[in-house]
């Protein structure tokens, strides 16, 4: 499990407590992290009750219902409700998830809500992504050639070539695995985390891409790639079942082949 960690120097008080209505019978207790910029307090920890008989089947709903009739002022990140927009990723219980797709029923008693660990807040679920995006830009994820493009169709790949993609583009960039990751904690500043190096990988991978050499050179970097320990929390973690950790062994590979060659 990843326990959140709070920034330092700062004390989580205990917040409001919500009680569910008189006529509740099958209660949820729901802890959320709170805190917002315009406040200089502490951040606190609100509590809910809920009636889950009045809320849909997912841990989002429990978020919604708070934001929709308890607490307006409450700020998470959502959208597709489907996984694959990678917008709700937040901490359950001690372990990062994408709230729309985990069901409220493989939590028993209490469900703590929190944002992505060791991210700097910019209120209450809501991590501030922008440093984690501009790493993912730096490896330039997009299909580089230098070959001319084929007048008469687009740039083809085989079947099997297709294949190899398989485990690489489901990836929602939702930050679960890195911000799972203690190497990532450490050293984000300068290690581009599990899920940048998947994406990485993915074209590395790509038959059609024709910057393999380029790419690899960005990557043969003490802290880009190698800060890697092969913890697995980010292939633990992450909720499209992927293994970022494996990716990065393959591209740690790759790079040995070209020097051995």
């Amino acid at each position: 499990m990843v326990e959140f960690s709070l920034p330092k120097n700062s004390v989580v008080k205990k917040g409001q407590h919500f009680p569910a209505a008189t006529d509740a019978t099958r209660l949820k207790r729901v802890e959320v992290y709170r805190w917002s910029p315009d406040d200089d307090d502490n951040p606190r920890i609100d509590s809910y009750e809920l009636d889950l008989d009045q809320c849909g089947e997912m841990v989002l709903d429990l978020i919604l219902k708070i934001k929709d009739e308890i607490d307006s002022s409450l700020a998470f990140r959502r959208s597709c409700r489907e996984g694959v927009c990678g917008s709700c990723a937040m901490n359950v219980n001690g372990k990062n998830t994408l709230v729309c797709i985990k069901a409220i029923s493989e939590y028993k008693g209490t469900i703590k809500i929190f944002p992505l660990p060791h991210m700097e807040v910019v209120k209450d679920l809501v991590a501030d992504m922008t440093h984690f995006y501009a790493q993912y830009a730096s490896i330039k994820p997009w299909l580089e050639t230098k070959t001319a493009t084929p007048a008469d169709h687009e740039r083809l790949q085989s079947i099997d070539e297709r294949r190899q993609l398989d485990g690489l583009y489901e990836c929602v960039l939702c930050a679960c695995c890195s911000t799972s990751c203690p190497s990532y904690w450490w050293n984000s500043e300068r290690y581009l985390g599990p899920a940048v190096l998947l994406q990485a990988y993915r074209w590395l991978n790509d038959s059609r891409d024709e910057s393999t050499g380029e790419r690899l050179d960005e990557l043969e970097d003490p802290f880009k790639l190698f800060r890697c320990h092969t913890i697995m929390n980010c292939t633990d973690t992450c909720p499209k079942g992927l293994n970022p950790a494996q990716a990065i062994g393959e591209i740690k590979k790759m790079l040995l082949i070209r020097q051995e060659g």
